[in-house]
């Protein structure tokens, strides 16, 4: 195994205050990731020496409409600024923005070619700020049936085909393999498709949203093909715990070690 392996302090050890969870996180040799960053204290973070894999990369905006970019790419170059306090290595992004229960704040029933078009020249002038800071930015595929209906752009085929279309490093995926399930299926194939533009995997066992081994996917399958494939990045538990957070990590570990 040579990726890294991560979890969500916004997922796990909930009962605790946010500090606590990231060092326990922490403590179990593992990356953190976190959501939303002006929420945070992020100088309190830092000093728990944690290895902080991801966060959000903007608050504000979408792809398509006019004052949504503005908006998306400038709270973009904030969260860069952001991500140095705690040396946050990627920077997630979706179709449009999110609100505090994950809905989209400007639904769309479907998209068409001249949305994409607008949504790849977002996405271009993205990448472009990240090469201008060193920054990595990632595109992360939703699910629409069970999480974020409306989401533009949410199926990992579009995000696939927006990010290798563009073609820069500073742009990546965030193969997110729970959303990609209920969405799409055929993971195994899906993670071969997609791997030269992947800069990390989520993961999360369908339904429920919880650690591997609750639901349907072979996430020890998944480990395998991305030994096959040389996979040296993230992957992250974005995934509630169905019990204990630490039995939770300890199944989400033995998954990818075993």
């Amino acid at each position: 195994m040579t990726y890294v392996l991560a979890a969500s302090a916004e997922m796990l050890f909930t009962e605790l205050p946010f500090v606590e969870r990231v060092r326990a996180i922490h403590e179990r040799g593992l990356g953190v990731e976190i959501w939303n960053w002006t929420t945070k204290d992020l100088d309190e973070l830092a000093a728990t020496g944690a290895n902080f894999t991801s966060m959000t990369g903007y608050i504000e905006g979408d792809l398509l409409e006019e004052d949504g970019i503005a908006r998306f790419l400038d709270t973009a170059e904030q969260s860069i600024v952001a991500s140095r306090i705690i040396a946050a290595d990627r920077l997630n992004v979706h179709g449009t923005g999110l609100d505090g229960n994950g809905q989209a704040i400007r639904p769309r029933e479907s998209v068409s070619t001249a949305d994409r078009s607008i949504a790849r020249s977002t996405l271009s002038r993205l990448a472009d700020l990240g090469a201008k800071h060193d920054a990595v930015f990632m595109l992360e595929n939703l699910n629409l049936a069970v999480d974020h209906p409306g989401t533009p752009f949410a199926r990992a085929e579009e995000t696939i085909e927006l990010v290798s279309s563009i073609d820069n490093p500073h742009l990546q995926l965030n193969l997110d393999l729970y959303h990609a399930q209920i969405g799409e299926g055929n993971l195994v194939e899906l993670v071969r498709q997609a791997f030269p533009w992947i800069g990390e995997i989520q993961v999360a066992d369908v339904p429920g949203r919880q650690e591997p081994g609750t639901g349907e996917i072979s996430y020890p399958r998944i480990a395998r093909e991305l030994d096959a494939l040389g996979f040296d990045r993230v992957v992250g538990l974005e995934g509630w715990a169905s019990g204990d957070s630490n039995l939770a990590l300890d199944a989400f570990v033995n998954a990818f070690t075993g």
